[in-house]
């Protein structure tokens, strides 16, 4: 890339990983502070947590479409406004539904999509699988890193401090927004059945879909992993970094050599079907495993080896698939399926988890990952 190039979607990334700091942060914490609020169930402890998933569905096809219609940076803006409200509404909230609200109002501000297409638009297309690669480290960073100070954060503020803080990075966000070009639009078109077919192909259908099941998994695991460190006696909320950070550190290594084979050898495929493989055997692990500190510490790299590797692929294959002029609304197709499968994953894990028990939601993300294995067998080339 050139020095331009690597700028802007150093920009870009900075962006996205700020934003998915503060909607993950949650994540390792939550379902063990959320008896903070009242009239709180199982259920409503993973609609909160994915609650952002299901307005961040709705709204990125209509922020892709507007972004091509009016200019990607203005669409940045409210997004992120939208996200720092509700963020401030979650921040001040005593019961679990205001909870609710204010996180559906953070992933109303979806802005996955537009920063995805301005990557995109900035970066020539030869070096655009390196920076939609990069991209996807930096959110699976930003994961990481979530999972490092959500539990700090927590413990010292509360989990009302972490709102507060959360909010504060949408603020960062927004000063590194402004500091992107003014682009034009692009050409316009109208929304039509003819333009959904041409963006929802076999090929994007598939990506869709890897991305829904990956996010969907990540946040049902995430209803009962925090409660499984405690409920064992692994480590006690605060002290959660202490096996997180070697296991960001040791999944990282792993992934390196996976992302090698893929991009130099041409071997996408290859690998892709290997991660799904480490996701399911790390559920069907979590499920069944007698969980002590070394136990939970394997499986948790296993896991996270295999998230960073998809989280990192996926990007750049979704940018093979959508054309220049229609790249907004297809982005946003598929970020649509990536926030859907973290509400339906919030959903149904705390379903599961209130009618079947904790450990049963590790048996529904290890069927889901046996499913996706499954299609994704049919993608026809080593390229894709």
């Amino acid at each position: 890339m050139t020095k331009l190039e690597r700028s802007f979607a150093l920009k870009i990334s900075l962006i996205m990983a700020t934003r998915m700091l503060g909607l993950f942060m949650i994540f390792p914490i939550f379902s063990v502070y959320a008896d903070h609020y009242t009239q709180v169930t199982p259920l409503l402890i993973g609609v909160a947590i994915g609650a952002y998933g299901l307005t961040q569905a709705f709204f990125q096809i209509p922020f892709g479409y507007l972004s091509d219609k009016y200019g990607r940076k203005p669409l940045l803006i409210i997004g992120l406004i939208i996200f720092f409200i509700g963020s401030l509404i979650a921040a001040d909230a005593s019961d679990i539904y205001q909870v609710v609200v204010g996180r559906a109002l953070q992933g109303a501000g979806a802005i996955s999509a537009v920063l995805m297409a301005f990557l995109a638009d900035y970066v020539s297309e030869d070096e655009r699988p390196k920076a939609n690669a990069f991209v996807g480290v930096q959110i699976g960073m930003a994961f990481m890193l979530a999972l490092l100070l959500g539990p700090i954060i927590g413990h010292q503020f509360g989990i009302s401090g972490l709102f507060w803080i959360i909010a504060a990075l949408s603020i960062v966000a927004l000063l590194v927004v402004a500091t992107l070009p003014n682009a034009k639009p692009k050409k316009q078109y109208t929304l039509s059945v003819n333009n959904f077919k041409k963006i929802l192909t076999p090929d994007l259908i598939r990506l869709d879909f890897s991305v829904f099941a990956l996010h969907l998994i990540l946040t049902s695991a995430f209803i009962a992993i925090p409660i499984f460190l405690i409920d064992n006696n692994i480590l006690s909320i605060q002290d959660n970094w202490q096996i997180y950070l070697p296991v960001i550190v040791l999944s990282f290594l792993g992934m390196i050599p996976m992302i090698i084979v893929a991009t130099k050898f041409q071997k996408t495929k290859t690998i892709f079907l290997l991660s799904i493989f480490l996701l399911a055997l790390s559920q069907i692990l979590f499920y069944q495993t007698a969980l002590n500190y070394a136990t939970f510490f394997i499986i948790l790299t296993i896991f996270f080896t295999a998230f960073n590797a998809l989280e990192a692929l996926l990007p750049s294959l979704i940018a093979k698939t959508a054309s220049s002029e229609k790249r907004g609304l297809a982005m946003g197709f598929y970020a649509s399926s990536q926030f859907l499968g973290a509400f339906a994953g919030g959903i149904l894990g705390g379903w599961i988890y209130h009618t079947f028990g904790l450990n049963s939601v590790f048996l529904f993300t290890t069927f889901i990952a046996l499913i996706w294995w499954l299609i994704a067998l049919s993608m026809s080339t080593e390229q894709h």
